[in-house]
């Protein structure tokens, strides 16, 4: 009995991590597109994927950069946001190297 009551602990810690990360990513996502929208993108993806051409979209880029990154460090505390935080800091980052790549003056605002 002591064996199946561990067995059951087990499986119901699985499903909340499991949980978890669904509730964190369908936030990230619900969290982008209003963004995207807010900025005048269709879609999260032609938000994510575009270079930022004004001051205002840079500076939200960095945002993007350092949000993922916190909830990266809080994953060291709870593991399953380790996963959540990896994708904004990845297009965060991308999106700010693109402002440097993509200036012919190098001149980026930020």
């Amino acid at each position: 009995m002591e064996s199946e009551m561990n067995m059951l602990q087990v499986g119901l810690i699985f499903l909340g991590f499991a949980a978890l990360i669904g509730v964190a990513f369908w936030l990230a996502r619900m969290l982008l597109m209003r963004r995207a929208r807010a900025v005048g993108y269709g879609s999260v993806r032609q938000y994510l994927y575009a270079i930022p051409a004004s001051d205002e979209q840079r500076f939200d880029a960095v945002e993007l950069a350092l949000k993922g990154l916190v909830i990266t460090f809080l994953g060291v505390l709870f593991a399953p946001l380790m996963f959540v935080g990896l994708v904004p800091t990845y297009y965060g980052f991308r999106k700010v190297i693109l402002c440097y790549i993509a200036s012919p003056s190098g001149d980026t605002g930020l």
